[in-house]
């Protein structure tokens, strides 16, 4: 699960609204949230960690509502809980999950007319959004990112990073210097492009193939498998070598200068979390409030902020990656666009369930 990681924004007593969202802002009454949309109670599911300090109170403040706020481990974890009959307003899934939520009919179409910010958002990310949404009418952008190498910059090269690709990690060279994402879908995905294949390939031989990429490199490299004590690793520079997602692995190179990023030619995973509402939500119109509320630039500024994954709205990515921004130079910060061999997950229920079992096979060297 992608993770938040905090600035110093949020301990600041005289920085600007511009440099640290909406820390200290003074936050008025907009709105009635019960005469406007006949209820006043928001339930919001979301990835833990994933939002600004201040963006649930602040919203309860100027609709004058209150926000249950809950949080999920995984897009699995949040379906399983919808199929046993949660009733949420606004959920916060990745691609992959939104295209199954769509082809099972659990999503109602957002309202486009209450969405005022919309024209902000980057059309890159909206290009993107097409492959699991292809009308645009049943999410709304919330973070974007991608999936690439950290490497510790004074034990492997730039260069040689580029020239060997996602088979960096079949160098011998670095074993037991490497951390792997715990993850099948994207294990899988860097075997897939090391090999040339599309990370949503179901040919069978294609499949067996990056099986036995991954059995090699598990077999040859004694990989550290991680999740989220990647960061503190690569922080410290435990590793010379790591699997990560870009808003972590800004966060890292912030914090240890001897950390380089880096998208393979090969191609990876480019994803979005997004908002939608559930058909079966009690509060529709404040969801799509909610909704626009987020994508505010106020409220991108405070939650890329403070989580580190890369704003939807092209002015906040803008300057959070430039001179004053918390990510100036930061290469991680901004994931690559418009590269035809990156792409984004697709839902396929036979393709996880098989993928799944490989992948355990992989980490106990069968």
């Amino acid at each position: 699960m992608k993770r938040f990681w905090k600035t110093l924004c949020a301990s600041a007593v005289s920085v600007s609204l511009a440099a640290c969202g909406q820390a200290g802002k003074t936050v008025e009454k907009v709105a009635d949230a019960k005469k406007e949309f006949g209820c006043d109670v928001l339930n919001v599911y979301n990835a833990g960690e994933y939002i600004g300090e201040d963006v649930v109170s602040n919203f309860e403040t100027m609709y004058d509502a209150r926000v249950n706020y809950d949080t999920f481990e995984s897009n699995e974890m949040m379906y399983t809980k919808l199929l046993g009959g949660a009733s949420y307003d606004v959920l916060v899934p990745s691609d992959y999950m939104i295209e199954q939520l769509l082809q099972e009919n659990m999503l109602q179409k957002l309202d486009m007319s209450a969405m005022t910010n919309y024209d902000a958002l980057d059309k890159d990310v909206i290009e993107n959004q097409k492959s699991f949404d292809p009308t645009l009418e049943y999410s709304m952008p919330y973070f974007w990112g991608s999936v690439g190498i950290v490497y510790n910059k004074q034990a492997v090269s730039e260069e040689k990073i580029k020239k060997e690709g996602w088979n960096i990690f079949l160098d011998k060279k670095y074993k037991g210097r490497v951390y792997f994402y715990d993850s099948q879908r994207d294990g899988f995905m860097v075997a897939f492009k090391a090999l040339g294949y599309s990370m949503n390939t179901d040919d069978p031989d294609e499949i067996s193939k990056a099986y036995k990429w991954l059995q090699k490199m598990n077999k040859t490299m004694d990989p550290a498998y991680v999740t989220d004590e990647v960061i503190d690793g690569m922080v410290n520079g435990e590793m010379d070598l790591a699997l990560m997602y870009s808003g972590d692995a800004a966060y890292v190179l912030s914090q240890n200068m001897d950390m380089g990023w880096i998208e393979p030619d090969q191609g990876t995973n480019v994803w979005i979390d997004a908002m939608v509402i559930p058909k079966n939500a009690s509060c529709p119109g404040l969801a799509n409030a909610f909704i626009n509320y987020i994508i505010s630039e106020d409220v991108q500024m405070d939650n890329s902020s403070y989580v580190g994954y890369t704003s939807v709205d092209t002015s906040v990515e803008k300057y959070m990656s430039g001179i004053d921004g918390d990510y100036f130079e930061n290469d991680a910060y901004v994931p690559r666009v418009g590269y035809a061999k990156d792409e984004n997950f697709h839902y396929n229920p036979e393709l996880k369930k098989k993928l799944s079992d490989l992948w355990n096979k992989v980490k106990i060297g069968a």
